[in-house]
């Protein structure tokens, strides 16, 4: 039997050492945070492509380097190159914006007094009912709020062009890491498995639940986004609108934000056209915008994503936007999955606790 003291001496090493763990794992938290975005793009990918990793492994006879090489060289073409030049044209459509607007020849305030203009009188008596007197006012802020948002994305993609030596490291260690996890991942998760101190059964929900919501939410909101991004693009270079690519760009961006979406940048496009004059221009847009853009999210974002998140709307939507802000765009992946998380723990307690009141009115 255990003396008093020997139990003590080993609770107090259990606590140094768990002490210890918690000291070095933030340690290296905080050395590796510079290249966050690599690391959980690269977990990111690998947990997206590993069924295709796992099936090229059946062909190259359970050899798993030959694997995950032909995987990371498939995404190389099917994913990477694309985006690469798709950056280059939205670089180059970034900085004509860009020097437009510096130069005075995109002239926000210009656009919107033009609206103002075109409204009828019982517009502006509403208006006037609600409290928006000061329409002067509305107008400055809202002309200059809309400068400095394209300015900002403009600068963006001036900044990308700039920081192409670390973009281009970023990607390489992203790709470097990507390959270890398609090859090593499923030891990986084993070894992750075992350091964690939670029944077999809960680890397998937790891991269950954080796959499949990664999958989803990046399966459908990139998919979704990249359609209606390009369905836009698409309509605004049609009716002869400048950077139709980097306006494209802004609407696959905005709507990765669940209920946004991208009418946030056809719509006032649409009613600029009505209001100036252009109306086959203004009707083809908006009818364009709600029957094509519009719809893509309603038939698509079910599809690929369906309820495999198991979240309700509005948490989707406050994770997402509480992501976003947090960690930036990397955040419409992260906000979720957090979300995801925390109500998959919190019905675990639940259960448990259930389970416990049971067995306390059975005794």
């Amino acid at each position: 039997m255990e003396s008093p003291y020997s139990a003590g001496v080993r609770a107090l090493e259990e606590k140094v050492f768990l002490f210890l763990a918690v000291a070095v794992s933030l340690a290296f938290a905080w050395i590796v945070r510079p290249f966050y975005a690599a690391v959980l793009w690269a977990t990111i990918v690998a947990i997206m492509f590993v069924p295709l990793y796992r099936r090229l492994l059946s062909y190259v006879g359970q050899r798993p380097t030959p694997a995950a090489l032909a995987t990371v060289l498939i995404i190389l073409l099917i994913v990477i190159l694309p985006l690469t030049l798709l950056g280059a044209l939205l670089l180059q459509e970034g900085l004509g914006v860009y020097d437009r607007i510096q130069s005075g020849e995109i002239n926000f305030g210009r656009y919107f007094q033009r609206v103002f203009d075109a409204l009828p009188a019982w517009a502006v008596n509403l208006l006037d009912r609600v409290g928006l007197t000061s329409l002067r006012v509305m107008q400055e802020r809202v002309s200059t709020g809309l400068t400095k948002s394209a300015q900002f994305l403009a600068g963006q993609a001036l900044t990308i062009g700039q920081n192409t030596l670390n973009f281009i490291l970023s990607l390489l260690l992203m790709l470097y890491l990507l390959f270890f996890l398609l090859r090593d991942g499923d030891h990986l998760l084993l070894r992750i498995r075992a350091a964690i101190p939670l029944p077999l059964e809960q680890q397998r929900t937790l891991f269950h639940r954080f796959t499949r919501v990664i999958r989803a939410t990046v399966k459908g909101n990139l998919v979704v986004g990249a359609v209606q991004g390009l369905l836009g693009g698409l309509i605004f270079w049609v009716l002869g609108i400048h950077a139709p690519a980097l306006w494209g760009a802004l609407m696959a961006v905005i709507s990765l934000v669940p209920v946004i979406g991208a009418a946030v940048v056809w719509l006032p496009v649409a009613i600029y056209f009505l209001a100036t004059g252009a109306t086959w221009q203004g009707v083809v847009l908006g009818l364009y915008g709600v029957l094509v853009i519009g719809l893509v999210d309603n038939i698509l974002r079910p599809i690929l994503v369906g309820k495999d998140t198991k979240l309700p709307d509005f948490v989707v939507l406050i994770s997402t936007l509480g992501g976003i802000a947090v960690f930036g765009l990397n955040g419409f992946v992260i906000g979720p999955a957090i979300a995801a998380m925390f109500v998959a723990i919190w019905d675990m307690v639940s259960t448990s606790s259930d389970q416990v009141g049971v067995s306390g009115q059975t005794t």
